[in-house]
Formats: structure tokens, C-alpha cells, sequence
């Protein structure tokens, strides 16, 4: 057991949990602090910072320039704070893949790339230690705070790709020994031999993606599978209303929902005991719900992004860093008596889960997991798979060198088979660019949604509609269907304390 890590975790949950008990004045008043002091390292450390808020040193936040992807990745060795960190060097370290902690000090996490170009994430010990209690919040929420009282056995089902912040933190808590006995199995793993592992760990609290969890509802509710979890925990994905439905058909009333990016350090928002929304980690990030030019959107009204300011980061500074999340906040704090913004809804992107006939008869879903494994590591500047009625196209721009279309079309038909999927005609064709949508997006998976009675299969992003949940981050990949929800689980009106936004 890694002791130090245990006593920052500690520590650190305790001063989260005593940020809850603030009035929204006192919040406010932490964050100024919070933020002049990460200006202030920033300045001091960062070369980039120096010139990109040159004579910017007293502006307010919202009139600050805004920190894209593009400039984080073309700037990074300049905006780290660590002058021994480069990106050649944290790139080989990830591919490498060993596990180890970079220069024997930081914690490396990945986005899944969603918008085609992946970023890198350090986090030294202390920022490590608040990225897990940002996740324990959650669980605290839902009654089961990380503690040597609460060692609860958990069953995981979310991303297996090494350097994803859920797998990184996974093995971590593996780390914590008898703090949290962990099952974590790959969402890319067949349904079956998930459900197997699953009932043979007879986990008492179940975490995993909106698709996943639902698959296993469904599973449950057939008697096929037979779980009593205390506590069903979701994230990394939108949450649909009928998700929700199903999953609290099979377990009760014991889900939980969590939003999370990598870039933003862990955990943004969760939803608290009084499941009326989720809020957000406001000691912990700034976010500011912004249009398409950046100009703030009232409480009630969506966003187009989220300019992150992420309060705990001092290895990589993120000041109005955009991600690209629509979020809708609900103008109240809610009835719990904590200070912080509830959200209304998190409209995700284009529905990413595929759904393929499956050899033993039936459907299988196909997680976005399963692409990223095949096209992430590929010479290209970027790629798409979009699934038509009768086959599957994959897209594949800016090959760098020679790319076998025929061999990666037979890996493609083989990954399917072996998740037990009936594999379609898989299609690769080079293009000069991926098409985007009509906001701009690229995304990286367009599957086929049902048909409503009397059409045809409509394609992702057609006639989509919000629904109340998220993905991450991290990174994270969504999918909308269903409604939003603007009021508490007994739809009665939300309460609390009328907030206004960020400064």
C-alpha cells in the first residue's frame, strides 16, 4: 500500500468535504483566492503564460484569452511549469507503455482523442491525490466515502486503454489494497464474459459507462444476471433517461451520476444524495458555459463549450482551457444545502455505440473503445467510422506512409468477430479530410441509430435530442437520446439557493 499516497488522499477528502458546508458567498471568495494563486504560479514558472497573458496580469478572468487543444499540444513543453518535461520524451514514455510514473514523479493520463488529436495530462502527487478525491466525492455522495469503514468490493467496467484517467485511477486504487478491492474489466470485453466475471465478484458497488451499466440492466431484468450492487455509479458517457429507467428497474434507486475530463483533473460534478442534478466541483474548477464565441450563456440556457479553469493544476496550468461539452446549468444550488451549481443538462456528442448483429443470434453493442484500439495508433492525422445500412465505412486522412487497406479492413472484420458481432463489409477509403457536422465536429464514430416505426435507420446527430447526463473528458465520447430533466427524480421543481454563474 502506498502509504503517503493514502494519507494525501485523506487529507485532501477531508478539506472537499469541508468546502460543502460553505455558503455560496464563501465559495465565491476561495475561488478568487484559488485563482490569483494559480495566476500567480503560472507567471512565475510558465514561459508560455508569460507571453500569453502578457500585460494581462490583473484582467479579470472572462476577458483572458481562451487555451485551446491545439495551442496546449503546440506550446506544451513551454506551458509545463517542470522544465525537464518534454512532449517527445512524455510521448515515448506513453507508448512505451511500462506503467511507471514519469521521471519516477508524475502520473500520465490520455484523452480519448474524441476530436482525432489525443492530449497528455501530468499530474504530480499532490495533484494525483486531489484527481482521486475528486472521484471520492462521488462515492461519498452516494454514502460510501473511500475509507478503511467503507471497504467496499467494486466491479469496474469502463475503458482499458492504458493511460485513460479511468484505468490510471483504477490501478491506483488497486495500489490502496484493502481501501478498495477492485474488479475493472474492459468495456470492450463481450457482454457475456463481463456478466460472468461480474457475478462471480458479486461487487457491492458497480461502476461503469451509461451503455455498459444499461447492457447489464437489461442482462439482470432477463435473469440472466444476478446482482444486488448497494451503489450503481455512472459516468463517462450521457446518461438517457431510459438508461436511467432500466438500470433502476434492475438495482432500485441507487445510481449515481458523475461527470469527468481528463484536462479538467478527475472529477467535475457528480450528483449528490438528493439526485437533483449534478453539481459542480466548483472548489475545484471555474467553468464558465460559454457560446460559440465565447461569450457567457445565462443559467437555463446551452452552451456551445466550457472554458475550465482547473483551480488544483500547477504541473500544466489550464486557465479558460475549451472543451467542448454543452452544458446547461439550472440557475440553483439545489435543496442539499451545498454551495454548488447544479447542472441541468450535458448534451452529448454524436451516439457512439454501435450496434451489430450478434453470431449467436440477437444484437451486440460495440463499444468506441474497440475503434481506438485499431485506428489510435495508426500513422494518420485523423479517421472515422461511419455505419451504413449494409456495411461499414472507415475514413482515413493524412496517412503518414503506406497504409494496407485491404490488411486494416481484415483487422476491422476480425475485432468484430471476436466481440461476437456479425461483421458487415468493412470499407476503407483515404480522404484529404474528415467531414465535420454543421457545428464544426469531426466525430469519430457515427453508428446507426434505431429506426423509429415506419423510417429508416437514422444516422448519429440526426433529430438528436438532449438528454440530462454526460460522458468525460475526459474524454472523453457521448451519445444523446431521451429528454431532459429540469426537475428532481419525483419531477417535482428544484429549490436552493439562485446562483448566477462564474465571475
Amino acid at each position: 500500500m502506498d502509504l503517503i499516497l493514502v494519507s494525501l488522499l485523506m487529507r485532501t477528502q477531508a478539506r472537499l468535504r469541508g468546502h460543502e458546508t460553505w455558503t455560496r458567498s464563501e465559495l465565491k471568495a476561495y475561488q478568487a483566492d484559488a485563482l490569483r494563486r494559480l495566476r500567480a504560479h503560472a507567471y512565475a514558472r510558465s514561459p508560455f503564460y508569460r507571453r500569453f497573458h502578457a500585460g494581462l496580469a490583473d484582467t479579470p478572468l472572462r476577458d483572458l484569452p481562451v487555451l485551446t487543444k491545439a495551442l496546449l499540444m503546440e506550446h506544451f513543453d513551454e506551458l509545463v511549469t517542470d522544465r525537464r518535461v518534454r512532449l517527445a520524451d512524455l510521448r515515448a514514455h506513453v507508448a512505451a507503455g511500462t506503467g511507471q510514473r514519469y521521471l519516477d514523479h508524475y502520473r500520465v493520463c490520455a484523452t480519448s482523442g474524441s476530436s482525432g488529436h489525443p492530449a497528455l495530462v501530468l499530474f504530480d502527487p499532490v495533484e494525483w491525490a486531489t484527481f482521486l478525491a475528486s472521484f471520492g466525492r462521488l462515492r461519498g455522495w452516494a454514502g460510501v466515502p473511500i475509507g478503511l469503514r467503507n471497504r467496499l468490493r467494486t466491479g469496474s467496467v469502463a475503458s482499458d486503454l492504458p493511460w485513460h484517467m479511468s484505468v490510471q485511477g483504477a490501478l491506483t486504487f488497486t495500489t490502496l489494497g484493502p481501501l478498495m478491492p477492485t474488479l475493472r474489466l474492459g468495456a470492450t470485453e463481450p457482454l457475456t464474459r463481463i456478466a460472468q466475471r461480474l457475478e462471480a465478484w458479486q461487487p457491492q458497488i458497480l461502476g461503469g459507462y451509461p451503455s455498459i451499466l444499461r447492457m447489464l440492466a437489461d442482462e439482470q431484468l432477463a435473469g440472466r444476471l444476478h446482482l444486488t450492487p448497494r451503489f450503481v455509479l455512472s459516468g463517462s458517457e450521457v446518461l438517457t433517461a431510459e438508461a436511467r429507467r432500466r438500470i433502476e428497474e434492475a438495482w432500485g434507486p441507487v445510481l449515481f451520476e458523475g461527470y469527468g475530463t481528463t484536462e479538467g483533473g478527475g472529477g467535475n460534478a457528480a450528483e449528490c444524495e438528493r439526485h437533483e442534478g449534478m453539481h459542480l466541483f466548483e472548489d475545484l474548477i471555474i467553468a464558465e458555459i460559454v457560446d460559440e464565441d465565447n461569450h457567457p450563456v445565462p443559467p437555463g440556457e446551452q452552451g456551445a463549450k466550457v472554458l475550465m479553469t482547473v483551480l488544483s493544476s500547477r504541473t500544466l496550468p489550464l486557465i479558460r482551457y475549451e472543451i467542448d461539452d454543452r452544458l446547461r446549468l439550472t440557475g440553483t444550488t439545489g435543496t442539499c444545502g451545498r454551495p454548488f451549481a447544479l447542472i441541468h443538462s450535458i448534451e452529448g456528442r454524436t451516439d457512439e455505440i454501435m450496434t451489430l448483429p450478434a453470431e449467436t443470434g440477437g444484437e451486440t453493442a460495440v463499444h468506441p473503445v474497440l475503434f481506438h484500439r485499431l485506428f489510435d495508433p495508426l500513422p494518420i492525422n485523423g479517421w472515422q467510422v461511419v455505419q451504413q445500412p449494409d456495411h461499414i465505412r472507415v475514413l482515413l486522412s493524412g496517412a503518414r506512409g503506406a497504409t494496407d487497406s485491404a490488411a486494416l479492413a481484415s483487422a476491422v472484420a476480425d475485432a468484430l468477430t471476436a466481440h461476437g458481432a456479425i461483421a458487415p463489409r468493412i470499407d476503407v477509403l483515404h480522404v484529404d479530410t474528415i467531414p465535420r457536422t454543421a457545428a464544426g465536429k469531426a466525430p469519430l464514430i457515427k453508428a446507426a441509430q434505431p429506426a423509429s416505426p415506419g423510417t429508416g435507420p437514422a444516422m448519429a446527430g440526426e433529430g438528436r435530442r438532449e438528454s440530462r447526463g454526460h460522458h468525460h473528458p475526459p474524454d472523453a465520447g457521448d451519445g444523446a437520446h431521451g429528454a431532459c430533466r429540469p426537475s428532481g427524480r419525483d419531477g417535482r421543481p428544484l429549490r436552493g439557493e439562485g446562483i448566477h454563474g462564474p465571475d
